[in-house]
């Protein structure tokens, strides 16, 4: 790849490092605010964790399956992970590939864009809120619609598809893999732990994976019907009736 093409995904990791951490700054600005984001974050985890009950019951897709709803599409706090990404930086930029360059840039903008749709979700729902500070599908659903921002949520499905994507092309890369491994006890030392744990984890889960694309699809399709149907207004929007293979 070229100086220029090189520079370019470099530029595009720092873009994604800068944007998610202003991002989280910005939602832990009070620990009201904080505690509000929890709750939605956790409301969100577990109609996930409903929606996909399927996939977190089945051997061959549960390790991929909870990688996704905790590391990229759920409630758990990455903002140590991409703190560690934010140090190492300028190393990242010496000794990786653009392609292992790319897909980090591409975790982060997921990680970034997920911050920004929470806290616009938040601020529509906030009125809606019932008196014991709980969440209604309801009123979930309506909120979701008054954000308007479709184009968003589509690329945010898309985007998580793309990291999927990205690991599993590089668990077939046996020496990125072992490269991975061998950073382990570096990594801690350096204080990087959250970061080499991140990578593993996503590893490890897409290495037991027996058909990585029929599981990226079955969470894009599924993922896709959802923002469809609330923003078509159904009553029940998250009731899917999930089955692996459908």
């Amino acid at each position: 790849m070229t100086e220029a093409a090189t520079n370019d995904v470099a530029q595009f990791l720092a873009r994604q490092i800068e944007r998610a951490k202003a991002l989280r700054l910005e939602g832990a600005s009070s620990s009201e605010r904080a505690a509000k984001r929890a709750l939605l974050r956790q409301w969100q985890a577990a109609r996930l964790a409903a929606t996909h009950q399927d996939l977190l019951e089945d051997p061959g897709y549960r390790p991929a399956a909870e990688f996704f709803l905790s590391d990229l599409y759920g409630m758990k706090d990455t903002s140590k992970r991409d703190a560690d990404v934010e140090h190492i930086y300028p190393i990242m930029v010496r000794m990786l590939p653009d392609h292992a360059l790319h897909s980090i840039g591409v975790a982060l903008e997921l990680d970034a864009l997920t911050e920004q749709l929470d806290e616009q979700l938040l601020h529509v729902l906030e009125p809606q809120l019932r008196a014991d500070g709980q969440i209604t599908e309801s009123a979930y659903a309506q909120a979701y619609r008054r954000c308007n921002n479709y184009a968003l949520r589509k690329h945010q499905i898309a985007l998580i598809t793309e990291v999927g994507q990205h690991l599993s092309e590089m668990v077939n890369k046996p020496l990125v893999y072992k490269t991975l491994r061998a950073m382990r006890l570096p990594a801690r030392l350096a204080g990087f732990g959250e970061l080499q744990d991140f990578l593993e984890r996503g590893f490890g889960a897409f290495l037991k994976l027996h058909d990585p694309q029929e599981f990226l699809s079955l969470i894009e399709r599924r993922e896709t019907q959802i923002l469809d149907r609330i923003y078509a207004g159904d009553p029940r929007p998250f009731d899917l009736a999930p089955h692996v293979g459908g």
